[in-house]
């Protein structure tokens, strides 16, 4: 039996007039404090993309392993978000996010002091999964402390932070690292954290909360935690050991298929599931999660691969390829507003149509890159892939809670975003193993058609060692695998192009009207 009680830090239930909202004693200063929370839990989702090639490199890790530095964060970011819930009834909205945050600054100067990439990995995890709650708790807030006509503006203003932070986070991150060194892209969010851990502790002091003691599934955790974290490990580690030739990769999967099918038959018929999985009985949600989660894998993938290749097989310097891949944000950050004022005209399906055919052309257009395509056309590519991910978030959410209940839209939104994050994670494994793949089986199909024994041949090499063989064949192969990596870039995009054209499909499967049910809880944001 849970116990409720009001909870105000110190104030008594009877000594504020429970007819008069909260209000916070400095509402600026409030939002500001939320919002930079936000800004900085989002930036740290991009800002080590450029970095990866310093980090692996700095700490001695492959290419592979670095990118366990964005996998470790998402994961743990993912299997966080469920906990959302019983968190906040067990210690408050204002507590957790309090913490939360605080918690955020000391995983980000953990990450900065790691002299290993497995010390990293580990801190990353802990950064991803005390972020978990941040995002729908600072929704919570918003709401909360501005009056119901002006909350449209609040919402509006996280979401315009979830698409800015995006954008910076790759300029700063190279800036960051090309100027300082990697670990700073970490220690900034030090003084930030404590700066608004303290900020909003003030402003929301005596805000009243409803406290209980709430049941928690421990199984549904358990299974979840194992299954997702085992798969991950498989994934990340499934090239380095040569996959189901690995003993190692064979005890994962089968942990991994056990421990998630034990998950899925659990919340399926527990009475207070840790993720809801009976919402997609509802058509919409069904398939708006599909191409929620679908679309966004791919996003996330884009967003993962273009700044590796502009600094591995293009020579960037860190901040010119963030410099490179941030007009993506340009588009979404000037039409957001008239999407979420506009787009309710039209039918949704058509608006996610138009936003997944942009992505697709874009995907197209860089399938046919080559080693000597310049900064100008890179950055335009981005510039109008910001035109879908501006019309993509918007109508994909809407059509996911249009038929949920009242009661169901909060824990809708919780369980599409949960997959939405696992989806991106897995995503960035998958990319980067496929592409590492493609890399090898060219590498070696175009070496046979090197004619070692031809003259020719032998004084090209020559040639390119200034007299030296040995050095010659080194700059020969390096060249070839250069061109190797670049037919396997335009495979996984012209791949990454067909899916998004895919994804149209479940859209259409919904069913009009796209008018969320009044009641339950914030949409999910786009982040």
């Amino acid at each position: 039996m849970s116990t409720t009680v009001d909870q105000a830090d110190g104030a008594l239930p009877s000594a504020r007039d429970p007819a008069q909202p909260f209000r916070p004693p400095n509402m600026a200063l409030a939002t500001i404090g939320i919002a930079l929370a936000m800004f900085m839990q989002v930036l740290d989702i991009t800002i080590a993309n450029v970095s990866l090639p310093t980090i692996s490199g700095n700490l001695g890790a492959s290419a592979n392993q670095a990118v366990w530095v964005i996998t470790s964060f998402a994961v743990s970011n993912a299997i966080a978000l469920p906990l959302t819930g019983f968190l906040t009834r067990r210690f408050g909205e204002r507590r957790l996010f309090v913490w939360a945050t605080f918690a955020f600054a000391i995983a980000s100067l953990l990450c900065g002091l790691a002299n290993s990439m497995g010390m990293l990995v580990a801190a990353r995890a802990l950064q991803g999964f005390v972020a978990g709650p941040m995002y729908p708790v600072a929704q919570a807030l918003m709401i909360s402390i501005y009056p119901p006509a002006k909350r449209g503006q609040a919402i509006a203003l996280l979401a315009m932070v979830t698409v800015v932070a995006p954008i910076a986070g790759p300029i700063l991150g190279g800036w960051i690292t090309d100027n300082y060194s990697w670990e700073w892209i970490f220690f900034i969010n030090v003084p930030i954290g404590i700066f608004v851990s303290f900020v909003v502790a003030r402003q929301l002091r005596g805000r009243p909360e409803k406290l209980d003691k709430p049941r928690m599934d421990y199984v549904g955790l358990a299974t979840l935690v194992v299954g997702v974290g085992a798969l991950q490990v498989l994934l990340d580690l499934g090239n380095d050991e040569d996959w189901f030739n690995s003993t190692r990769i064979v005890v994962l999967a089968i942990v991994a298929v056990i421990a998630l099918a034990v998950f899925f038959i659990w919340e399926l018929t527990d009475k207070d599931p840790i993720v809801d999985l009976r919402l997609f009985r509802h058509r919409n949600f069904a398939s708006g999660t599909i191409a929620l989660v679908l679309a966004y894998a791919a996003f996330f993938a884009v967003a993962l691969i273009i700044p590796l290749w502009l600094q591995r097989n293009l020579g960037y310097t860190p901040i010119w390829a963030g410099l490179a891949t941030a007009p993506i944000g340009v588009l979404p950050v000037l039409l957001t507003p008239f999407v979420g004022k506009y787009a309710g005209r039209f039918d949704l399906r058509v608006v996610a149509s138009l936003a997944f055919i942009a992505m697709a052309a874009t995907s197209f257009a860089r399938a046919g890159f080559n080693l000597d395509v310049d900064f100008q056309r890179v950055a335009m590519v981005q510039l109008w892939m910001g035109l879908g991910v501006a019309l993509f978030f918007m109508p994909v959410l809407t059509i996911l809670l249009s038929d949920l209940e009242p009661h169901e839209i909060a824990s809708g939104s919780g369980v599409a975003t949960f997959f939405r994050t696992l989806g991106g994670s897995f995503a960035a494994s998958l990319t980067t193993w496929a592409w590492n793949q493609r890399t090898v089986i060219h590498h070696a199909q175009l070496t046979e058609h090197v004619p070692a024994a031809d003259p020719a041949m032998r004084h090209t090499v020559e040639a390119l060692g200034q007299g030296d063989v040995q050095r010659g064949a080194l700059v020969l192969d390096h060249m070839i695998f250069q061109q190797a990596a670049q037919i396997g870039f335009n495979e996984i995009f012209h791949l990454l192009g067909i899916l998004f054209i895919g994804v149209i499909a479940f859209v259409w499967l919904a069913k009009p009207p796209f008018a969320a049910k009044m009641g339950g809880g914030a949409a999910a944001g786009g982040h």
